[in-house]
């Protein structure tokens, strides 16, 4: 008889959807002794508080059980588990459900058994590892149908973290449908910990607009969104870019001041930066200096990275810096490089002298790229005495100024009109750096614009005394220039010679405005001579 009931069992329990793979032991040291939690699933079991005191009755052989299906394998673990919880008949429901048709339904399966119901077989059965989700969900249906059986809500968080330790997008969303109907049910209290879990699990499946639908009954369950609630829905609306509907849930968050930890409260305004939303970033970090939560250094070194991008946020990418002290000022160069920046674009230069005092006095050390972007702002503007003033602190401090710092003062001067001083930079470049063409462009295109050409033949041909290679770029200048505003086509013919010869091609049109110019030339030597006869 006993075999007769064990193989039975085995059948029943493939019957039920049990999954097999018997070559993998698995040991849990969950408080529940459930496989599930051993899958890829991004919900952390332990962070939703203790199992519920209703799981004894199931513990009280959970060493058994573990054994159990170590060593005889899934089926058998599961058929034990029936024998025993179906009594003394046992046998005569086992083969009563085992000899039922393999084309009939798992529900009139259940029906032809004819299970005396209660809580703990209940639980007992949703607690059993490695039956699929939808079969889980499809029996607890059908056991809530029987007047006996009590929807408590020791029976539904049972069932939650059956189905939220697998990834199954159809699990989940039966899930939430029979949550909500449950929740009709006036004596069943749905408690936040389970609402969580199925957030999480529409997180981590990238439903955001799910999540979301949990979020917003809450109310409606007689539930108060905790810190963990706001975190996995605005993760989830993150994940889809939802970034609208995710800062309404920030907001109320921020309303109940109902902060996560500071991690999550980094990740939190990582996803905001993302989706170009540092502003609504910057309001969750002040509300976590004033809550005397610190984000990871990174979240906050990504947000003034961006507040410094946009002129009107870069005031408080400058204010943030004030929270830097310590080591952590001491290598904080790239935030404060970037604030630089920021405030040199929107001509802050009050602001910028501030800073670099400050920097220089408490720290972070400014470098080269710091003094460069100072120097590049005071050029543009054509404020020379700032930006020369800048570079011999620059060299005061043990700075060696290099080729961007030079151009940049040329390119100022040049842009003033000021060539004979732009000409001293260079001689002065000469001494300490390795030229390139971008310096020699910069001093051509000031002569040619104020029509002083021969100098600016003289420039491309010291270029190659120092061994720096003209491109097409200085040519090309030169040769509309000469043709635009001198009318000398013999010179720019010159020049395209030594472009070929260089192994530079010019672009048609400048050869068509040599040409241009050349029988414009020729028209009016035969006028003149037809006049004259």
């Amino acid at each position: 008889m006993w075999r007769s009931i064990a193989a039975t069992s085995k059948q029943l329990a493939r019957n039920f959807g049990v999954t097999r793979n018997p070559d993998k032991v698995r040991v849990s040291l969950l408080p529940y002794p459930n496989f599930r939690f051993l899958s890829n699933s991004s919900v952390n079991v332990d962070q939703f508080g203790p199992a519920n005191d209703s799981s004894a009755f199931f513990r009280e052989n959970s060493d058994t059980q573990i054994q159990s299906f170590a060593s005889e394998g899934h089926a058998d673990g599961l058929s034990e588990q029936f024998s025993q919880a179906l009594g003394e008949n046992g046998d005569y429901q086992i083969e009563n459900f085992a000899s039922s048709s393999a084309d009939g339904s798992l529900e009139s399966s259940l029906d032809s058994m004819g299970l005396d119901l209660h809580e703990e077989f209940l639980m007992k059965v949703l607690e059993t590892p490695f039956v699929l989700g939808d079969n889980l969900i499809r029996f607890f249906k059908w056991a809530i149908k029987e007047p006996d059986i009590n929807v408590t809500t020791d029976v539904v968080d049972v069932l939650v973290r059956a189905i939220c330790g697998d990834l199954r997008k159809k699990d989940a969303y039966a899930l939430w449908d029979l949550i909500m109907e449950v929740a009709k049910n006036d004596n069943v209290v749905l408690n936040v910990e389970m609402l969580n879990r199925l957030i999480a699990l529409f997180s981590k499946l990238g439903k955001g607009k799910a999540a979301l639908e949990v979020f917003n009954k809450f109310e409606d369950f007689g539930c108060v969104p905790d810190s963990e609630t706001y975190y996995y829905t605005i993760e989830a609306l993150s994940r889809r870019s939802f970034f609208d509907w995710a800062w309404s849930v920030c907001e109320k968050m921020l309303n109940a001041e109902a902060l996560p930890d500071s991690e999550k409260i980094g990740k939190i305004i990582n996803w905001f930066c993302k989706g170009s939303r540092a502003s609504d970033a910057h309001v969750i970090y002040m509300l976590a200096k004033e809550k005397k939560k610190h984000p990871p250094q990174s979240a906050v070194n990504f947000l003034i990275s961006l507040l410094s991008q946009k002129d009107e946020t870069v005031n408080l990418s400058l204010d943030m810096l004030d929270s830097f002290s310590g080591e952590t000022r001491k290598y904080a160069i790239k935030p404060f490089s970037s604030v630089i920046r920021g405030l040199c674009r929107i001509k802050d230069f009050y602001g910028v002298k501030m800073l670099l005092t400050k920097m220089i006095d408490e720290g972070p050390p400014p470098g080269n790229a710091v003094f460069n972007s100072i120097i590049n702002g005071y050029s543009k503007c054509g404020d020379m005495e700032e930006a020369i003033e800048m570079k011999n602190l620059m060299e005061r401090r043990g700075l060696k100024p290099d080729l961007f710092t030079y151009t940049v003062i040329m390119s100022g001067y040049v842009s003033g009109g000021q060539m004979e001083e732009a000409c001293k930079i260079l001689s002065e470049a000469k001494k300490y750096s390795k030229l390139s063409p971008v310096t020699y462009h910069t001093l051509i295109r000031g002569y040619c614009k104020l029509e002083q050409f021969d100098k600016a033949l003289e420039l491309l041909a010291e270029m190659k005394e120092f061994g720096v290679q003209p491109n097409v770029d200085e040519y090309n200048k030169l040769i509309q220039s000469l043709c635009l505003k001198a009318l000398d086509w013999e010179t720019a013919e010159k020049l395209l010679e030594k472009m070929k010869e260089d192994g530079l091609h010019l672009n048609g049109i400048s050869r068509g405005l040599i040409r241009a110019v050349k029988e414009l030339e020729g028209e009016g030597l035969e006028k003149e001579i037809s006049v004259k006869a």
